[in-house]
């Protein structure tokens, strides 16, 4: 982890590490020593909502999974989902549990990644262990190679029925207006079931690992509940109609620090409570709740802050939809003791619980007769306008907004990725990490990488998730003599003014 220290004031990670896509961290000490801030950057630019202009919308869907190459899934159920809004048209019932049961699949998968490769190398090789064992080859030394031979095979399989069932795991192809390219066969359909079983018993034996190697290791568990990574915030995610977790569709609720529902509504109306804002040292954007507004990165019931993602979806729910994903939320809040939970860093035991919902329900729409029906599209008739589309990803949950004109063509889009709704709780994570751990006197690149657990715990893709706004990309070039003295610097603003400074 390369850490810039020249700066007496100043400690810069650059990169920082086990996420998706590119950023920094600007930590600045006091003359005290003691950090009296630090920044979460993202550097990076995505311009999709731009490409997607002048494009026939029923392109979006193919167009959107090539935002992130981790989770092309969720953009291509997102955008497919508004697809059908634009063109008012209802897919079958048999499109939708196809949708889901794929989409189900992705979510294990995806959790899996998160947890043997990025964020649970902290646990299992430790947060303070050296860099080099910090990744999934630490984790696969430290857990022996048949773990790490269960890993790889189950993801294979995953891939291997994502593939079969919508064209390609790395940008799908079956979604379309009003349902889903190919029907599942009979042979297809008892693969998935066999597929689903094996998914359940490995998101069981990852539980069990998670419950032997961070749950009965009191340092950890105490990590886990420490005030450097708590924050008291509202929470969002997509639940059904007794409030359990639903990852395809749903209602969104969102709840109070203290656990009250404070809202509930069709996620096509998420203009009506959420919106966005910038700041000037990232390029992504920064989403809040309407009401209370925006009170600055601050928490409590008066901040209109809030958070998605495994942890904001169980404390949004009352209970999972599945009978051994209840019980082992159970068993998650009776441990922390609390309705709601505020400990970023209980993300990933909330993942896990999660990867086992997914688990389940896979296999129970895989043994739904309906699933291999040929009745898997209605045909759009209407005229194509407007529409909305929105998915739990595995990061929380995902937006896709399109206008178009008469002919389908889009006239203006907008994402909101998992990322941006978590954007103003990562940047205070970061901060109270940094301001709890680090000083000038007791620094080190473990306690650096403690701080970078502290974004580590959502999984955020910063791929998906940054924009420039208006719409300049800032930039500064220096020119350089040969001794490595600067002799001008060409820069250009926001607003693209460009100045030629000497």
């Amino acid at each position: 982890m390369p850490a810039e220290t020249g700066v007496q004031n100043r400690v810069t990670i650059d990169p920082i590490t086990r996420l998706e896509g590119h950023g920094k961290i600007d930590i600045f000490l006091g003359e005290d020593g003691a950090v009296k801030r630090a920044y979460f950057q993202v550097p990076e630019l995505r311009g999709f909502e731009k490409f997607a202009e002048g494009r026939p919308v029923e392109d979006m869907p193919q167009i959107t999974s090539r935002i992130c190459g981790v989770c092309p899934m969720a953009h291509h159920m997102a955008a497919t989902k508004a697809v059908d809004h634009v063109f008012g048209v209802e897919p079958p019932p048999a499109a939708h549990k196809i949708r889901e049961m794929v989409y189900s699949a992705f979510m294990v998968e995806d959790h899996s990644l998160h947890f043997y490769f990025l964020g649970g190398p902290d646990f299992v090789a430790g947060p303070q262990a050296p860099p080099a064992e910090r990744n999934v080859l630490g984790v696969i030394g430290r857990l022996g190679a048949e773990t790490g031979r269960k890993v790889i095979a189950m993801r294979r399989k995953l891939r291997g029925l994502i593939t079969l069932a919508a064209g390609k795991v790395g940008h799908p192809v079956f979604g379309l207006p009003g349902g889903v390219a190919r029907r599942i066969t009979k042979e297809e359909q008892l693969q998935f079931q066999q597929g689903a079983a094996e998914a359940v018993e490995f998101a069981q034996f990852t539980l069990d690992l998670f419950d032997k190697l961070v749950l009965k290791n009191s340092d950890y568990l105490n990590l886990i509940l420490s005030d450097h990574y708590t924050h008291r915030t509202h929470y969002m995610g997509m639940v059904d109609d007794r409030n359990r977790v639903n990852f395809y569709r749903g209602q969104l609720r969102v709840v109070s620090p203290e656990g009250q529902e404070v809202a509930r509504f069709d996620p096509r109306k998420y203009a009506d409570y959420i919106a966005e804002r910038v700041e000037p040292w990232s390029y992504m954007k920064f989403c809040y709740l309407k009401q209370p507004g925006w009170k600055g990165f601050t928490e409590g019931a008066e901040s209109g802050v809030y958070s998605v993602a495994p942890l904001a979806r169980l404390n949004a729910a009352e209970g999972m939809a599945t009978p051994l994903a209840q019980a082992a939320f159970e068993h998650y809040k009776k441990t922390l003791g609390a309705k709601i939970v505020h400990q970023t860093l209980a993300n990933h035991w909330a993942r896990l619980i999660e990867l086992l919902y997914a688990a389940e329900r896979m296999k129970e729409l895989a043994a739904d007769p309906e699933i291999t029906s040929d009745r898997i599209r209605m045909l759009p008739t209407g005229v194509p306008k407007e529409g909305v589309g929105v998915v739990e990803a595995p990061r929380g949950t995902l937006f896709h907004h399109y206008a178009t004109d008469e002919r389908g063509v889009v006239r203006k889009a907008n994402l909101i990725v998992a990322t941006q709704n978590n954007a103003a709780r990562i940047a205070m994570s970061v901060e109270k990490a940094a301001k709890g751990l680090v000083t000038r006197e007791n620094m080190s690149e473990g306690l650096l990488n403690m701080v970078e657990m502290a974004f580590r715990a959502y999984d955020p893709c910063l791929g998906c998730a940054t924009h420039a706004l208006p719409g300049d990309m800032p930039l500064r070039i220096r020119v350089r003599e040969l001794s490595g003295g600067t002799l001008y610097t060409v820069q250009r603003d926001s607003g693209g003014r460009i100045q030629v400074l000497r």
